[in-house]
């Protein structure tokens, strides 16, 4: 089974097969998993909050930064991508228990590096929490 057919068959379902420890203690729901295009579900937890309750823009990042890492994999490139930088705008927050969904698209991928987006959302889409692009390159193993 490919990369991407591994993230298909979670769909509606954890994506406890993560070959990443730290995306499986994010613990997300695939949503839907596309060539260069995933869609996961959150639920934030207690320990993800700043002092003011909300989450914590770090979180936001680590789930921006972890999502675009998935999305290389459904690419079934052999070498891998890593991330150059991440520039991230902040709109909205989310509280403890608020389902959240991070979707992501490829906006140009060339020979060397990949240039993806990401963007966060309320449960019903209807609030944008915050949005940002990745630059990645390809390395050889």
């Amino acid at each position: 089974m490919d990369k991407l057919q591994a993230l298909k068959s979670f769909v509606g379902k954890q994506f406890t097969a993560s070959p990443s420890p730290f995306m499986r203690w994010l613990n997300p729901v695939v949503i839907s998993a596309e060539e260069g295009q995933i869609e996961f579900q959150y639920t934030v937890r207690k320990e993800w909050l700043n002092p003011m309750g909300n989450m914590h823009g770090g979180v936001t990042a680590a789930i921006m930064d972890d999502i675009i890492g998935a999305t290389m994999f459904s690419l079934n490139e052999k070498n891998f991508i890593v991330t150059v930088n991440n520039s991230i705008d902040y709109f909205s927050t989310a509280k403890e228990n608020d389902n959240i969904v991070a979707e992501t698209k490829i906006i140009k991928r060339g020979k060397q590096f990949v240039n993806a987006q990401c963007e966060i959302w309320n449960a019903d889409k209807t609030r944008l929490i915050a949005r940002g692009t990745s630059n990645l390159f390809k390395i050889n193993n």
